[in-house]
């Protein structure tokens, strides 16, 4: 099931209201024009994880959209009555939260604000635990467009998906599990709902590396808790520009997610690369500690 909660003034702790039948106006611009922003976090036992983290990406989203969120703690309160709602129906354990936020109905100057929270799919770790196979894509822009074009917003997190869905599917058309989007000079981006790591071992020191933000893409939440435990526990990190080439070469390479935590990449574009198990692990019980304490 999924329960809904909308953001509304007159109800400080969220309006719940019931999934299973319409609520968003036809005429609301996130349904039309795709005019809007989310986020997707992971929650355990009725707690959010990384909060602080997701509302600082949704702020900055928003902004880049000339968008008016609700306050933080506006936020927080629908979640926390979303979560309490989910528990009471589904039982304790893992659940996706989605926050999303748009620019309101056609006409009007009011924004759209609301909560969904579900359990996460059963197997959704367990069907990338073995790893995936992804393809390059090349994402039609140069890895500097986004400095010199902010409109395109290729650093906020918007509702048009369209394209990153679209590349999904071309991948499982043509046998591959997922994507790893390039620009047209040859830079390593992002997976279409992932941040893209590798990791690399010389003289005893082992590296993450992932690419660098002002390429465009996406900053990721769970990417940066996991370099800062890593970090912690004596990792070295770095971020690029790194070349398909870095991906060929690594120890081992990963999509990254809020939900699906570390997917190891087992082959691009049908050539089998390196993978770790060991450093699979290691890092997600790193990355789990973290979220354990966040």
């Amino acid at each position: 099931m999924t329960v809904l909660v909308f953001l509304d003034p007159a109800f400080p702790e969220g309006r719940p209201a019931d999934a299973s039948v319409p609520q968003l106006m036809a005429t609301d611009l996130g349904a039309t024009r795709g005019d809007g922003i989310f986020e997707s976090m992971l929650a355990v036992d009725g707690r959010a994880r990384k909060m602080a983290a997701h509302l600082d990406r949704l702020a900055s989203s928003a902004r880049a959209l000339d968008l008016e969120p609700p306050a933080r703690s506006a936020w927080e309160r629908a979640v926390a009555t979303a979560l309490t709602e989910l528990e009471v129906q589904e039982g304790p354990g893992e659940a996706v939260v989605k926050l999303l936020l748009t620019r309101g109905v056609d006409g009007e100057d009011s924004p759209t604000a609301w909560v969904a929270a579900s359990a996460v799919p059963a197997g959704t770790r367990e069907r990338t635990a073995a790893g995936v196979s992804v393809l390059l894509l090349d994402r039609g822009y140069d890895s500097t467009l986004a400095e010199r074009a902010p409109w395109l917003l290729l650093g906020a997190k918007t509702l048009s998906y369209a394209v990153n869905m679209a590349a999904l599917r071309y991948a499982k058309a043509n046998g591959a599990d997922d994507v790893i989007f390039t620009s047209a000079d040859g830079k390593v981006l992002e997976g279409p709902t992932s941040s893209v790591i590798l990791a690399v071992e010389e003289d005893g020191v082992k590296m993450l590396l992932t690419p660098e933000l002002e390429s465009g893409i996406l900053p990721g939440t769970t990417q940066r808790a996991l370099f800062d435990a890593a970090e912690a526990a004596g990792w070295a990190r770095g971020y690029g520009p790194l070349e398909p080439a870095h991906l060929m070469e690594a120890d081992a390479v990963w999509l990254v997610s809020s939900i699906r935590l570390l997917a190891p990449v087992t082959s691009i574009d049908g050539t089998p690369i390196r993978s770790s198990p060991e450093l699979t692990a290691e890092l997600t019980g790193l990355l789990l500690g973290a979220l354990t304490e966040d």
